[in-house]
């Protein structure tokens, strides 16, 4: 699935707005000579939050794509789908993410087992791929906690791909999705999973696992970096393996789920990609909704005056705008500001803007305001009318964040 390139990025817009502003900084890293295909990606929730469709996804791609007469490829993304809701997104997408989270845990049946045991059996005990000091061991009480946990959850990513590739008969990319888990996953569960999805025929592209730290919303990693390295390094070199071991396609590469804003862990992966010359996958959503929000407030008047409704809000709803979040959410309610203490839409700029060096910052109130843009969307027609009129200052947010805060310090030396 060549399309898919060794880097791509996914371009979250909650509102379809901003197709443009992010394809401006994939171009930006065109003219240094780095290829980092744009991925539109809106999940099945996004979308119901909103109002979109699928279909609208692949409109904001296309209108980008023509608007800057960009030449590359790109993709439109069906995020976290699976059985039960993948058939909209089945026309207008070109790669799935299958979402396979709520079966891990589940036992597969006895017979679906030992056919796969058959398959992975060799496996039992030790052997040794390339690159990880220590041997890789699995004994018999392991796999067999493995069988548990995962067996089922591949059998129905299996399901899905199959679905999905009998309805299209265009070129796709498969994404598999088990990072909405409690605990992460070893390397040698990685390498199981991996195994099982090349035993139920998926030609994953990309895998996106669950790895120690904390992934919130819209703010920087929260974690033991050392431990990230160690781990991220492992399963890159476990998809190395599993790419010959397997016959998995050649472009398989990690996908890291809520990406966006993850700043200190940019520097690593960057090296450890290049290291080992493995390509790379990052998912943005709503740090692009956040610079829309900024924008806002910058511009004053009735800009900050909608910021500041969609705040007050916030705080009045707060256990229903946050609910679909709490796992990937640390905030401290009493570090939200009152309403009344943000006099300007300078100051609610500030708090909100993710720069971690500014005294002014406030992760909090940032990761709350992530979760409002349900709010925005039942005030759409002043919302969209106040983005058109504000245009030029959002776009360039827009653009310089994702640039300057993402592309930059993943891609570039």
């Amino acid at each position: 699935m060549a399309r898919l390139g060794k880097y791509s990025f996914g371009v979250g817009d909650r509102f379809g707005e901003e197709g443009k502003a992010q394809l401006k900084a994939v171009l930006k890293m065109q003219e240094k000579g780095i290829e980092v295909i744009p991925v539109w990606n809106k999940s099945n929730r996004e979308h119901e939050t909103v109002g979109t469709k699928p279909e609208s996804v692949r409109k904001e791609a296309n209108n980008a794509v023509q608007e800057l007469n960009y030449k590359g490829d790109y993709l439109v993304d069906a995020d976290h789908i699976g059985l039960q809701n993948v058939d909209p997104y089945l026309k207008h997408s070109d790669f799935f993410t299958i979402d396979v989270a709520d079966y891990i845990g589940e036992k597969a049946e006895e017979k679906d087992e030992r056919e796969f045991l058959e398959f992975f059996e060799k496996y039992l005990g030790e052997f040794q791929i390339p690159g990880i000091e220590h041997r890789i061991e699995i004994s018999k009480m392991q796999l067999q906690e493995m069988l548990d946990n995962f067996l089922l959850a591949m059998k129905k990513a299996g399901e899905v791909y199959r679905h999905i590739a009998s309805e299209k008969s265009e070129e796709f990319s498969t994404e598999v999705s088990i990072d909405e888990v409690e605990n992460p996953q070893s390397p040698v569960e990685l390498f199981f999973i991996l195994a099982a999805l090349a035993y139920y025929k998926v030609p994953v592209n990309t895998i996106a696992p669950k790895f120690t730290g904390e992934f919130n919303k819209g703010v920087d990693y929260r974690g033991d970096l050392q431990q990230f390295e160690k781990e991220f390094e492992e399963d890159l070199l476990v998809l190395k393996f599993v790419i010959k071991e397997f016959g998995l396609p050649p472009n398989l590469k990690l996908s890291i789920h809520s990406g966006s804003d993850k700043f200190s862990i940019y520097p690593v992966m960057q090296k450890l990609i290049k290291k080992h010359n493995m390509g790379l996958h990052l998912k943005t959503a709503g740090t692009t909704w956040l610079e829309e929000l900024i924008g806002l407030a910058e511009s004053e008047g009735e800009g900050f005056e909608f910021a500041m409704l969609i705040y007050t809000e916030a705080l009045e709803r707060y256990d229903e705008l946050t609910r679909d979040y709490t796992s990937v959410l640390s905030i401290n309610k009493k570090m939200l500001p009152q309403p009344e203490s943000l006099e300007s839409g300078f100051q609610y700029a500030n708090m909100l803007r993710h720069e971690e060096d500014s005294k002014h910052y406030n992760p909090h109130f940032r990761q709350l305001l992530h979760c409002a843009y349900k709010v925005a969307a039942e005030n759409k027609e002043a919302y969209f009318r106040l983005l058109e009129k504000h245009r030029i200052k959002i776009e360039d947010n827009v653009t310089y964040n994702l640039y300057e805060r993402h592309l930059k310090p993943l891609f570039l030396k």
